[in-house]
């Protein structure tokens, strides 16, 4: 490894200044422009100055994280280590300072920011149950009920899942016709043990919530090939108008291999029936080796969906590489496109494609360079707020606000950035009685929008 990488060294003037521009600009769109992804991680491999630069130089790709070797010299990276480190110890020293009574001026109204739930750590998704409370997984593995008298209760029988890189219990949906059947949905990263290695991919489970319990589990969608790589699993999942679910799968870091193949799971939307079978009208049910719940491919990793409600298309976002996410509407038997064109670069800052557009493939309607790592989605509907009737938000991880996008039709015709630096945006949802719910992480808490005439 080198002398580079013996010792912790202080920074100060222009390598505390290069080492800022370094993590900006290859490393804050993953772990967060502040750090702090970083402050309450289970650090897998070390977190020492020595592991830190072995991370960095080398890589983990089956997590997700690229080698830098020929990105950095070893100074640079020793310089990159110390940053992490002394931002970690910086960030430790900070505690929540959202309050309750803050008006928060967007351009077209006025809104406050009710803390909702705290005490949470990833909540990954939420959903809306008839009786007011509200259901929240938590990436780890719990699913909670959050009830109307402010109480956070465990429900068992969820699935259990690989808590590891991008992996977890992830989305949660109800039936739409839960009322009378009391079924919900949780996607969720499944693994098995295999060759002496731990494999996994994305999974569906189908249950019933009988007071704090699941049960009936079945599991109704299984991805097919496991895969060793911890990150890109989708999973975000809505109901057509058709009564179809459609679930979203990402490329599994399989970026050549899987997007463009029909044959696997990896790099698509899906289509199934509530038990599972598949719809006779899907794109490639009659296509040998197809994968015959694709309904779309070319999907790099979507962690957003949502029904346009007043065309009722299927609109989703991607997260893209180092730039290039993109919010798409869903064609039957589209290709999107990834990886033979993309508007971004690798991590590392080596090319994936000279394409950003090609005969055949179907262009997105927004595109973010830089990355701004968008997770959640929802359609403001109702009368709570007027001003933004139609509009479409969207969390960022990244860069830690919610976007707003005006709408004209089909296209984006205006972005606000709301709430900057509020948090990793992870979840939008528009509850029943119309506010919109905001789920953040590290530290995990769950807010609600309030108009307001101040």
């Amino acid at each position: 490894m080198g002398l580079a990488a013996s010792g912790e060294q202080a920074l100060s003037g222009d390598d505390l200044s290069k080492a800022r521009s370094n993590y900006t600009n290859y490393c804050g769109g993953c772990h967060g422009r502040s750090l702090e992804t970083f402050v309450n991680r289970k650090w897998q491999h070390g977190d020492s100055q020595e592991a830190l630069f072995k991370g960095i130089k080398h890589g983990y790709p089956d997590q997700g994280m690229p080698a830098y070797a020929t990105t950095f010299t070893d100074q640079e990276i020793t310089q990159l280590a110390s940053f992490i480190r002394e931002g970690i110890v910086a960030q430790k020293g900070k505690s929540e300072s959202k309050g309750n009574a803050q008006v928060y001026r967007s351009e077209k109204l006025n809104f406050e920011l009710e803390k909702v739930v705290t005490g949470l750590d990833v909540p990954w998704a939420m959903a809306f149950l008839p009786n007011g409370d509200m259901l929240i997984t938590e990436r780890g593995g719990t699913l909670y009920r959050f009830t109307k008298g402010q109480e956070l209760q465990k429900i068992t029988g969820s699935p259990e899942v690989l808590d590891q890189g991008q992996g977890g219990l992830l989305d949660v949906i109800l039936h739409p016709n839960f009322a009378q059947n009391n079924t919900i949905f949780l996607s969720y990263s499944a693994f098995k043990k295999e060759g002496g290695q731990t494999l996994s991919t994305t999974a569906i489970m189908r249950a019933q919530l009988e007071g704090n319990a699941l049960t009936n589990q079945k599991q109704i969608f299984e991805a097919q090939p496991y895969a060793r790589t911890r990150h890109h699993y989708g999973s975000r999942m809505e109901f057509g108008r058709d009564g179809y679910l459609y679930f979203s799968m990402g490329d599994r870091g399989g970026t050549r291999e899987n997007p463009q193949n029909l044959n696997v799971h990896a790099g698509k939307i899906h289509r199934i029936k509530e038990d599972g079978t598949i719809p006779a009208d899907n794109p490639f049910v009659n296509r040998a080796g197809a994968m015959k719940s694709i309904f779309t491919y070319g999907n790099r990793n979507p962690q957003g969906m949502a029904l346009n409600p007043t065309t009722g298309e299927l609109w989703t976002h991607e997260h893209g590489p180092k730039g290039g996410d993109e919010v798409n509407i869903m064609k039957k038997g589209a290709n999107y496109g990834w990886a033979d064109v993309t508007h971004g670069i690798d991590y590392n800052g080596s090319k994936i494609s000279d394409l950003k557009q090609k005969p055949g493939i179907t262009d997105p309607i927004k595109i973010w360079v830089p990355s701004i790592a968008p997770s959640g989605m929802a359609f403001v509907t109702g009368d709570r707020y007027k001003a933004w009737q139609g509009d479409l938000l969207v969390g960022s991880l990244s860069y830690k606000f919610l976007s707003r996008l005006e709408l004209d039709g089909n296209k984006v015709v205006k972005e606000e950035r709301l709430l900057q630096d509020i948090g990793r945006v992870r979840d939008v949802r528009l509850s029943p009685d119309g506010y919109v719910y905001l789920a953040v992480e590290n530290p995990g808490v769950i807010y609600r929008l309030v108009p307001t005439s101040e």
